[in-house]
């Protein structure tokens, strides 16, 4: 459950004179949860530290929590409250729930399977509909973990995160070979019209969803629809074709080069690094990220500016968005606001890159590229959020918060109980505050 949701229920039960624990130790005689099965919860309390007595623990759904605060005193433990465990058998795999507790390379036994989740999950995203793509992609991720290729329904057992919704849509694909479902999805007017629309740098799913709505389908309506245009969708709508294709890893090593060059002509001794998908083992990607910093603390500020500058001169970008860093640390307080979104000197553009192939209209393409400057104590950070995959960001930000009682960003850690932030130089550190295994870049595919 939610941090605001498990205050009010933890209020609410100590005023109704039930002892809660926020943390689990030797005293505590019942565990509730909202949403999770029981194999789910008896993970985590198997994870929980050592010598602490675990065994006769009773592990309870929120039914019973609800309807002892309606009683005014404990209800009598019924069937239907307590969560089942199943025993795994040979056929089933133990899971933890989190995707940051497991190791998901790149390449997955269950393609099938995780391409028709995607799908769903940016089908839901395009309709605004964010818990339903959450959902799908979790369920994914858990797929994708896998050590083997699922060929039976009963293999799904005991799996954390896969809904009643995500388990059809499985069990349609071991029957069938496909999905009806997705497959009416995919060929959907609509389906096909956002995701052509939001292909075009600068239009998200509610812009797309409009012009839908006033018939635009194409991209050749759309120019004579008479729709005035932002810089960035301009700049999108001309280099269309090429945004939309893939971007080599020998590409983004290219541009790096001439990105780290103009960097240390501007503060020598910068530090570069390439992130997102690359970082995590991909060998092509719909963009490239770069992160920079500088040893000394504040020799950073206003780099951006000055690399924007001369990469221009160099007619090296087609478009540019610069923005100055505005996070702001409150000591003693967590920054507000909270956000998911970091707030570095960064610069959105697309970047013109030489290519040798020859083509029959020009010798270069546009790709994206995103350029971001992070002060030295925040770059450890920033690379972690900065890698991916958003999936594993968004559950290691749940796993800090939920379960640690922190507050985890791109800028920083901030524990909750002890009011402070915790500072590190590394992301094997993070890791560690939060009471995780490191995990490589290349195991974060989730």
């Amino acid at each position: 459950m939610g941090a605001s949701r498990r205050t009010f229920l933890s209020q609410l039960g100590r005023k109704n004179g039930f002892q809660i624990e926020d943390n689990f130790s030797a005293g505590v005689t019942h565990v509730i949860s909202e949403n999770n099965s029981g194999d789910e919860v008896r993970m985590w309390l198997d994870l929980q530290p050592k010598g602490q007595t675990k065994a006769t623990v009773k592990l309870l759904d929120i039914s019973w929590f609800t309807e002892s605060m309606r009683a005014g005193r404990p209800v009598e433990i019924l069937d239907k409250h307590e969560l089942q465990v199943v025993l795994p058998d040979k056929e089933q795999f133990l899971m933890p729930s989190y995707a940051c507790q497991r190791l998901t390379p790149l390449e997955s036994h269950n393609n099938k399977f995780t391409e028709a989740l995607s799908l769903l999950a940016e089908n839901a995203e395009l309709n605004n509909e964010e818990g339903r793509a959450v959902a799908f992609r979790r369920a994914a991720a858990v797929l994708k973990a896998l050590p083997v290729m699922v060929t039976s329904a009963t293999q799904l057992r005991g799996l954390p995160c896969l809904g009643e919704h995500s388990q059809r849509v499985i069990k349609d694909i071991i029957e069938n070979g496909v999905s009806n479902e997705v497959e009416s999805t995919m060929h959907s007017e609509r389906f096909k019209a956002l995701k052509l629309l939001t292909g075009i740098f600068g239009v998200g799913a509610k812009t797309a969803d409009r012009w839908f709505k006033e018939g635009i389908q194409s991209l050749t309506q759309l120019v004579h629809s008479g729709h005035e245009l932002n810089p960035a969708q301009q700049a999108g709508l001309e280099h269309y074709h090429d945004l939309n294709q893939p971007v080599t890893k020998a590409e983004a090593e290219a541009i790096g080069d001439i990105v780290r060059r103009v960097v240390l002509d501007v503060l020598p001794g910068s530090e570069m690094t390439l992130t997102g998908g690359f970082r995590r083992g991909k060998m092509t990607g719909h963009d490239v990220d770069f992160l920079i910093t500088h040893p000394d603390e504040g020799k950073e500020t206003g780099l951006i500016s000055k690399v924007v500058s001369l990469l221009t001169a160099q007619g090296l970008l087609l478009y540019q968005k610069t923005t100055r860093n505005s996070y702001m640390e409150n000591k003693g307080r967590l920054a507000q606001p909270s956000s998911t979104m970091d707030r570095f000197e960064r610069c959105f553009c697309i970047f013109k890159l030489e290519i040798k192939e020859m083509r029959p209209d020009k010798d270069w393409r546009a790709v994206r590229v995103d350029l971001v400057v992070a002060p030295i104590s925040q770059y450890a950070f920033a690379v972690l959020g900065w890698t991916g995959s958003k999936l594993f960001e968004r559950e290691l930000r749940r796993w800090a918060s939920q379960v640690k009682s922190m507050s985890l960003s791109s800028h920083a850690l901030f524990d909750i109980k002890q009011c402070k932030y915790l500072r590190t130089t590394s992301e094997e550190e993070i890791f560690s505050h939060l009471g995780l295994e490191f995990i490589p870049p290349t195991e974060r595919n989730a």
